[in-house]
């Protein structure tokens, strides 16, 4: 059994995979871990939809954009994909994050996404968390209603060249990064 700090210490995005399929069970327990997400008033403000059929892999593939070095050339290597989609939230959460300036539905799909690759670690599954992709284009591969946004999209495959646990994070000496009673 792993235990979560190792768990989360291990997990790294993923950019090489190897042409292994993914069993569905596997697909639906990381989903599963997901919904278990805290979310502002238990609102859960997502729907996950699981991409596994080749043709419409490499749709959601071609909807990352062009650029210079190729940022997200890797994700045409993935097996599987999963969408986050952003609901309708609902009243009490949206009225407390306007009094107080804050986005919880935001919040919400982080913790959600942040849920679904630690399960998926400990599966073996290989993951990358992505947000720069053409909306309007994933919508339309995937049938996403215009009222309706697809906030992150996470590549899946078991790892092809490279390792899940690769070279130790580079962390910031633990004074930068926490204040003991202040900032």
């Amino acid at each position: 059994m792993v235990l979560f700090h190792e768990l989360a210490e291990s997990r790294r995005s993923c950019r090489s995979y190897s042409d292994d399929p993914i069993e569905r069970k596997d697909l639906e327990k990381c989903v599963d871990t997901a919904l278990l997400a805290p979310s502002a008033c238990n609102a859960q403000p997502w729907k996950f939809i699981i991409v596994d059929d080749p043709a419409t892999v490499k749709k959601v593939a071609s909807t990352f954009p062009k650029t210079p070095g190729s940022l997200n050339s890797f994700a045409s290597g993935a097996r599987v994909f999963a969408a986050i989609v952003s609901e309708k939230q609902k009243f009490i959460p949206w009225i407390g994050g306007k009094l107080s300036g804050k986005n919880f539905r935001e919040m919400d799909l982080g913790l959600a996404a942040g849920h679904f690759v630690l399960e998926a670690r400990e599966l073996g599954i290989g993951t990358c968390i992505i947000g720069w992709f053409d909306e309007k284009k994933i919508k339309q591969v995937l049938g996403v209603p215009r009222n309706r946004s697809v906030r992150l999209l996470i590549s899946l495959g078991y790892p092809g060249n490279e390792s899940l646990n690769p070279q130790p994070r580079r962390l910031k000496d633990k004074r930068e990064t926490v204040g003991d009673n202040r900032y």
